[in-house]
């Protein structure tokens, strides 16, 4: 049996003294430069706040001079570096002077630009980071004093002009509704100076307008931004919550206009089966959820049909379900899984049946639409595979078989080694099935596999003997 790790804690590192946490921690700052930056602040903190903040205002000013770009095998270390800033201002400053820390944090968002062109920024880890530290400026807000926060609105208001990741945006937000009345009317005086047709000032006054109660200022603004740049679903969110039901219902139906992109799928897009305009799973969500609180109730019902009917959507037919009468739900569920079975697209219908869960409807679709499949939806086929593996093994072949032959057909190196594991998979579900029908047995699809594609020896080579 392994030893357990001991346990760490405020009491058993107390436990160990001054002395030897000294020492621990000097060692470890001499390995860790983010380390080192963390402790250097906390004994500036010993200072007090404008230490802290003349530390961290020499850290900013490096960052915001800096030119060279950053390797990718640099990168970790490099956002762990701008971490410990973060830390310092939220950690350090943030509880003698939240005003201090608040802006330093709005300085730190306004490197993110430079920050992003001198790396590739793999995995989005140093967009999280910027995003992170605006939620930290947000946190902070309610600690500010009134002028403080007019300070604040005043400094966002030129920052939200050139605000391309609308980090500025979300703390501008988050100002308006803690901002007194008068401040409110300053602010909205200023953006509104701003001109043109720039979305985030006109954002901003809509939460201003909303926090003072007046929803028809929000829908003039709305209406100010050209179509192509409007909310609908966003706004009628807010008028539905304000209990402006016919107002949001209109705007909800403006995103059926011809001048409003349609969001597709990668699935979509790939079978050429693009969503009607308007039938956007949200969309129509929000739209019946309207319609209740109208207490039209039959229409909502038969839009989120509808909605289901062209999109197989799942939350689409639970809401549908959820608002039936007693007794109807299996009679409408049949009549649903029905739709879902004679889609034009098999990948669709079957990831359907995979989520929902009916594996049993699943695996007939296997079978029924057997030379339907298409090794390209590779994530629907892998995911239904490892579904139907336990409770029907034979479909979950079919899967498997259509994957590996399309990987090898092909020639897609770079998926061997998914190939080898589909392989090692058919071997272990043959033990499991008594009779393969109309299919070849493993024995014999394996040899197959072998004649066509024997001299694919980087694939080979990733196969397990045996």
């Amino acid at each position: 049996m392994m030893a357990r790790k001991p346990a760490l804690s405020v009491e058993s590192l107390v436990a160990l003294g001054p002395e030897k946490l000294a020492q621990i921690i000097l060692d470890e700052a001499a390995d860790s430069a983010p380390f080192r930056k963390r402790v250097n602040a906390a004994l500036a903190a010993l200072k007090g706040p404008d230490a802290v903040a003349k530390l961290i205002d020499r850290r900013l000013g490096a960052l915001e001079r800096a030119q060279s770009l950053i390797p990718w095998e640099k990168e970790k270390a490099f956002v762990a570096d701008l971490q410990a800033t973060v830390d310092t201002i939220v950690k350090e400053l943030a509880p003698a002077d939240a005003f201090a820390a608040v802006n330093r944090l709005l300085r730190f968002l306004g490197t993110q630009e430079d920050v992003l062109e001198r790396t590739p920024d793999s995995g989005g880890r140093m967009g999280n980071l910027y995003w992170e530290a605006a939620e930290s400026a947000n946190g902070l807000l309610e600690r500010l004093k009134p002028v403080e926060r007019a300070q604040i609105a005043e400094w966002l208001t030129v920052a939200l002009e050139s605000d391309d990741y609308s980090l500025f945006l979300r703390v501008a937000l988050a100002l308006a509704p803690l901002l007194s009345d008068p401040q409110r009317k300053d602010w909205e005086a200023a953006l509104a100076k701003v001109g043109g047709d720039r979305a985030a000032p006109i954002e901003v006054r809509q939460a201003l307008a909303e926090a003072r109660g007046d929803m028809d200022a929000v829908m003039a603004l709305e209406a100010q931004l050209p179509s192509w740049r409007q909310n609908p679903m966003r706004l009628a969110e807010r008028l539905l919550a304000a209990g402006r039901h016919e107002d949001a219902l209109r705007w909800i139906r403006t995103e059926d206009k011809p001048n409003r992109l349609i969001v597709a799928t990668t699935a979509e897009l790939m079978a050429g089966t693009l969503p009607r305009r308007g039938s956007h799973p949200d969309k129509i969500r929000l739209e019946a959820k309207i319609l209740d609180a109208m207490k039209d109730r039959a229409t909502a019902q038969a839009l989120r049909w509808r909605g289901f009917e062209a999109t197989l959507d799942a939350g689409l037919l639970r809401d549908y379900i959820d608002k039936l009468d007693d007794f109807q739900e299996f009679d409408e569920l049949d009549r649903a899984f029905a739709v879902v079975a004679a889609c034009k697209d098999p990948h669709r219908a079957l990831d359907f049946f995979i989520r929902w869960p009916r594996l049993d409807l699943a695996a007939s679709l296997v079978f029924a639409r057997r030379g339907e499949w298409r090794g390209a939806y590779y994530e629907v086929l892998s995911d239904a595979a490892v579904a139907l593996e336990d409770g029907f093994p034979l479909a979950a072949t079919v899967l498997y078989r259509v994957l590996l032959d399309d990987i090898l057909g092909r020639g897609v190196s770079a998926a061997y080694g998914h190939g080898a594991r589909y392989l090692a998979r058919l071997g272990a579900l043959a033990s499991r099935i008594e009779t393969y029908a109309d299919l070849d047995n493993h024995t014999t699809y394996a040899l197959r596999v072998r004649k066509d594609h024997g001299r694919k020896a980087s694939f080979w080579s990733q196969v397990a003997p045996g």
